[in-house]
């Protein structure tokens, strides 16, 4: 009797399973694919953005089928938090991720990341390359992917005098090792090889081979919609591309930045001179050279321009391929950057600071049917606004989630591109012992600094103005007192940091 009623459940068990699978078969039927294309420290470097410098007609060909936000900010310029603000749609001040080492399912056991949302839904969900941050004592999120994760390389040399000292402290702290004792890396190396030396390159081509697969996989009629996240390095440091991308550009014809000093007024800690730069050979202390001699300057963003060609390469493949594989009208593609860059702008290289530079990104979405194509909009945006978005634009309602969720859609701007949602932007960065909270408007920005754990301290304001330009120069908190308490008074409307 025992076993009959054993019997009974497992069948009721397995009748359950194939009920649940029939119906969420039946709900993604129809639905798009989603093809999140992540980039690595690239700012709006872009031509489609109004860069005269950059050389990226791949990017230019996606921002002429899709709509591109031109006021798209991060919520933290440092990549673990902006990939976690990115698949939780949670600002870094509201789950209190700050930096590296901290995992985020510490915090939120149950989260419901965006590529586990469609995973629960019926989607196949696939990353490849740098997604999540991995390193720095951060890992990936396993319970994210129908199939385990495919990782790639982020610091990567090829030329054999590059690899001269041996195994680098960057290559150890990004594979999760001890850095003690190690050597700098060198900051850029260009041989003379093929695109798939370095990581990227072979990401691009295993996502035109997933591609042509889930293609394939798709002429079924009871197949999966997908969800493939690929992640790009370039142009992350080292700037390590081949030969062919440097001879792009004329490096005396390249900007150099025209303004290096501090921003007058602002609180000493607010800006940054060292830090990731200086990790990498022949790069000095800003305490022994500052600012950077000009022909340093030169070639550091020779190999930024250069790897954002490399990386925009890669791109053309992916895109090429997704269009051969027929897909591409079922297939909404987002080009998202991580957060923004400094190239001695202010005197400040890459990231790190709550400036206009640092946190400024490209955000491209071209979803089929629903943009109008070769389209632009000055609705202000975060990263944590591009997880609702795909949920509605695939046509499923808002999640209940553990985490903290921040983002709002921005179907409704895809649909019309003069509709406006937000009337500012939201991000947050800590410096020595501080907390910057800014505030994004379309012409200000308000940086609160407040000292972390003493909430009796004073309290520091920056206030900048962008209708002359996108570098700050000048703290304007003191002399203009009526912008200032408008500022304050929006600020105000958000819950306190944790």
């Amino acid at each position: 009797m025992l076993v009959f009623f054993r019997l009974i459940i497992i069948s009721f068990l397995v009748l359950a399973s194939l009920q649940m699978s029939a119906q969420i078969d039946s709900e993604t039927k129809g639905k798009p694919n989603i093809l999140l294309i992540l980039v690595d420290d690239l700012k709006p470097a872009i031509g489609a953005y109004g860069d005269k410098t950059a050389i990226t007609p791949y990017m230019d060909k996606l921002a002429a089928n899709g709509l591109r936000f031109d006021f798209a900010y991060s919520n933290q310029a440092v990549c673990a938090p902006s990939r976690f603000n990115l698949m939780l749609g949670s600002r870094s001040s509201s789950t209190g991720i700050y930096g590296f080492g901290q995992n985020f399912r510490d915090y939120y056991p149950q989260a419901l990341t965006m590529p586990e949302f469609f995973k629960t839904n019926g989607y196949h969900t696939e990353g490849m390359g740098k997604v999540y941050h991995i390193g720095h004592g951060t890992y990936q999120d396993e319970a994210s992917w129908t199939v385990p994760h495919h990782p790639e390389l982020l610091i990567e040399y090829v030329d054999a005098a590059s690899k001269k000292d041996g195994f680098t402290r960057e290559e150890a702290l990004f594979s999760n090792k001890s850095a003690e004792g190690l050597p700098r890396g060198v900051a850029w190396e260009s041989p003379d090889v093929p695109d798939d030396a370095y990581a990227d390159g072979r990401i691009a081509n295993r996502a035109v081979k997933r591609l042509k697969e889930l293609a394939d996989m798709q002429k079924n009629p009871n197949s999966q919609p997908f969800f493939l996240a690929v992640g790009f390095a370039r142009p992350h440091l080292p700037f390590s591309v081949p030969q062919k991308y440097w001879d792009k550009y004329n490096p005396a014809t390249l900007p150099l930045p025209e303004y290096e000093e501090k921003p007058v007024g602002a609180p000493s800690y607010a800006v940054k001179r060292d830090t990731e730069i200086d990790q990498y050979f022949p790069i000095p202390h800003s305490s022994e050279q500052d600012p950077f001699p000009k022909e340093l300057q030169r070639k550091l963003i020779h190999g930024y321009y250069a790897s954002v060609s490399y990386v925009d390469a890669q791109i053309g493949k992916v895109m090429h391929a997704l269009k051969e594989s027929g897909l591409n009208d079922n297939t909404i593609v987002v080009l998202w950057g991580d957060h923004g860059y400094h190239l001695g702008e202010m005197g400040i290289w890459t990231k790190h600071v709550n400036y206009e530079l640092a946190n400024h990104i490209p955000l491209i979405i071209s979803a089929p049917g629903v943009n109008a194509a070769n389209s632009s909009t000055s609705q202000l945006t975060e990263s944590v606004d591009i997880y609702p978005t795909l949920v509605e634009l695939a046509g499923f309602a808002l999640p209940e989630v553990e985490q903290p969720f921040d983002g709002i859609s921005m179907l409704p701007v895809l649909r019309d591109t003069t509709v406006r949602l937000r009337d500012h932007a939201y991000h947050s960065f800590p410096r020595e012992g501080r907390l910057g909270r800014a505030i994004r408007t379309d012409r200000y920005r308000l940086v609160e600094w407040k000292k972390i754990n003493e909430p009796d301290a004073p309290i520091d304001y920056e206030l900048y103005d962008y209708s002359e330009g996108k570098v700050e120069k000048k703290n304007i908190a003191s002399e203009r007192s009526d912008i200032l308490e408008k500022m304050k008074s929006i600020l105000a409307n958000h819950p306190d940091a944790k």
